[in-house]
């Protein structure tokens, strides 16, 4: 390359980076679009939440250390526990790896930016602000006590008066449309900004996690959505959807809650899979082993888990044959589950494994969620579920299933990626010593767990009498509970320390990744790629033919080169990822927060039937909405 093109390049690149730079000042940061900008706000508030609802869990291992503490009350304790599932459930697992495929699928695919990135920013807002809504009972004493499930009829009116319940079903319902919204960014990115040559069947495990997580939520969470709008309806206006005397059936909510609940086990399995895929393939230097059997189990699980919802209705009365065929289903998910666990031993048998903290997370993984799969096939048979149902043996399985399945992948995965993230680097040694601690605390805490469900002790309580036989056990998870406080406390300060203030600059590779977003600068520049690549193979990092310099493609001269001060990327077909045409992208944009906070004054409204507050919202919503469809406006 002559003198000359070498200036035309960086003129190129520092002409592209003012383009994509976000505005100066509060207000500038504030209306960020970019999908790296938000996906980190994701990531980091969810982590908030992590440490918020872990406090919960530890308060509520106090009470349970000896019986009949008075450390909390009931109601306190209803309360905790409500909030500490709701946060975990809604607030935690799906917003963080939602997070992570916001940031990582562009950069993974060779795009610039999410396909509607303020479509984008607005599902951050939505999570936001739903947290701030049910966050926010703690400040008037109205804090949710009916349990993260909200069975009814025990959450109708004439059984929980007051708002508590209120500040539960409208806070999920924000936090479910982020959801919904994310989703539908995830799959047109997939399905239209890949790089010229990454095909379907290029495209890295870890984007097919994100893209089949993001198809389920599109099918699982607008029932929820109905669902806790039913039930508002019954407590505000007095309609009677569950209501079994006036035609109802409280049965319905119990359908439509858990066709959103089970699947969504799978909705935060699925991308932590994806995560410990990227880990292992780097860390072991070596192609996934199976790489297609992979994705299709991937698939399958995502289709299976929707077979499977009745799987926590097995004590209600469901006839027996019915039962009969989510048993099956409940042991079929367990194929293709088995299949991913053996390709990721096998990669990791045939490598050369790099024992750094983020593998070392993705083996605890691996052990802990097989142990949660094996206490999951047993309670999907009908006769041994019957026993134990609100038993501490399903707590014990769901924290192995979700807790194993989820956590630990995401605590390797921000190992991992952290360099990409934010252009810190995690410290091995703190690293190490958290995963140990977090390792055995989980263990000590839950395992005992099953042995107490298995000796009666019911789910739910906020106290129990002296005598049972249960203390041993119960002391024995609250220390574990502990350890497990004091690993996460040690997790927290190596990621503080990762990104403080005058750090040394990160090399853009520094774990010989697999995969494009390796392939830029750490982090990643506002543009991500100044010239798209073009792809050659699942590992265009590793196979020497993929392309990172511009080679003629008529379509580049309109990329590479910034001759307006619109953002632009380039769109592919479908299924080839071959070049359609060049898409204009908005950048700063205040629209989505603005309609965020006309939802949020609505939902006020509707939660002190104000309705000066609820007109407010509604004239709100529609101004916004106008505003921001409207052509030409920022």
């Amino acid at each position: 390359m002559s003198d000359s093109q070498a200036a035309a390049v960086i003129r190129d690149r520092e002409a592209l980076d003012r383009l994509w730079s976000q505005r100066p000042g509060v207000i500038g940061w504030i209306g960020q679009c970019n999908h790296k900008a938000v996906g980190r706000r994701f990531i980091f508030t969810a982590f908030f939440f992590l440490l918020l609802g872990g406090f919960m869990a530890m308060l509520m291992r106090t009470q349970l250390a000896q019986p009949e503490m008075d450390f909390l009350g009931a109601q306190m304790f209803n309360q905790l526990f409500t909030m500490h599932g709701t946060i975990m459930m809604f607030l935690f697992v799906v917003p963080m790896l939602e997070g992570f495929t916001i940031y990582f699928a562009p950069l993974m695919l060779g795009a610039r930016d999410m396909p509607m990135p303020r479509l984008n920013a607005f599902g951050y807002w939505c999570f936001l602000g739903g947290g701030i809504f049910l966050l926010s009972s703690f400040a008037v004493g109205a804090v949710p006590d009916s349990g993260w499930f909200a069975y009814v009829p025990l959450t109708r009116a004439e059984f929980s008066p007051g708002l508590n319940l209120d500040f539960w079903l409208l806070g999920v319902v924000m936090i479910e449309i982020s959801g919904i919204v994310a989703a539908i960014e995830v799959v047109v990115l997939f399905f239209r900004f890949r790089a010229p040559g990454m095909s379907i069947s290029r495209v890295p495990i870890f984007v097919w996690s994100g893209m089949i997580a993001s198809a389920m939520i599109l099918f699982a969470f607008p029932p929820l959505v109905a669902g806790t709008l039913l039930l508002e309806l019954d407590r505000k206006i007095g309609t009677r959807f569950y209501d079994a005397a006036a035609g109802g059936d409280p049965m319905l909510w119990q359908h439509l809650f858990w066709w959103f609940g089970h699947p969504e086990v799978y909705i935060q399995l699925i991308p932590a899979l994806g995560i410990a895929a990227s880990i292992i393939t780097v860390a072991c230097r070596r192609r996934m082993a199976g790489r297609t059997p992979v994705i299709a189990s991937l698939v399958a699980i995502g289709i299976l888990s929707f077979g499977l919802w009745v799987h926590h209705m097995y004590a209600t009365g469901i006839p027996l044959l019915s039962t009969s065929l989510f048993t099956a289903a409940s042991f079929m998910i367990a194929i293709p589950s088995g299949v991913i666990v053996m390709a990721f031993i096998a990669t990791m048998w045939w490598g050369r494994v790099r024992w750094n903290s983020a593998m070392l997370y993705v083996v605890g993984f691996l052990v802990i969620f097989v142990n949660g799969g094996i206490t999951g096939v047993m309670v999907a048979m009908v006769s041994f579920d019957w026993q134990a149902h609100d038993t501490y043996f399903i707590v014990a399985h769901m924290h192995y299933v979700m807790v194993g399945g989820s956590l630990f992948p995401i605590l390797g995965g921000l190992h991992h990626f952290m360099p990409k993230l934010t252009g810190g680097m995690m410290g091995e040694g703190l690293g190490k010593v958290a995963f140990v601690l977090n390792f055995i605390g989980f263990n000590v805490a839950f395992f005992p767990q099953h042995i107490l469900g298995l000796w009666g002790m019911p789910r739910r309580i906020w106290t129990y009498e002296e005598g049972l036989g249960w203390e041993g056990f119960n002391l024995l998870s609250t220390v574990g509970a502990y350890i497990m406080g004091v690993g996460m406390l040690l997790f927290t300060i190596n990621m503080i320390r990762a990104n403080l203030p005058n750090r040394p600059p990160m090399e853009a590779d520094p774990w010989g990744g697999d995969t494009l977003e390796w392939a830029t600068d750490s982090p990643a520049p506002n543009f991500n790629f100044q010239h798209i690549p073009v792809v050659a193979s699942p590992e265009p990092m590793w196979d020497g033919e993929s392309r990172f310099e511009p080679a003629g493609e008529g379509w580049r001269d309109r990329l590479d080169r910034v001759d307006s001060n619109v953002r632009e990327d380039l769109a592919t077909t479908g299924l080839d990822a071959e070049p359609d045409h060049v898409i204009a992208l908005p950048g700063h944009s205040l629209w989505p927060l603005y309609l965020t906070i006309a939802i949020m004054v609505f939902l006020v409204g509707v939660l002190l039937d104000g309705v000066g507050l609820i007109g407010i919202g509604l004239v709100g919503i529609i101004g916004f909405t106008a505003a921001w469809l409207w052509p030409g406006v920022e």
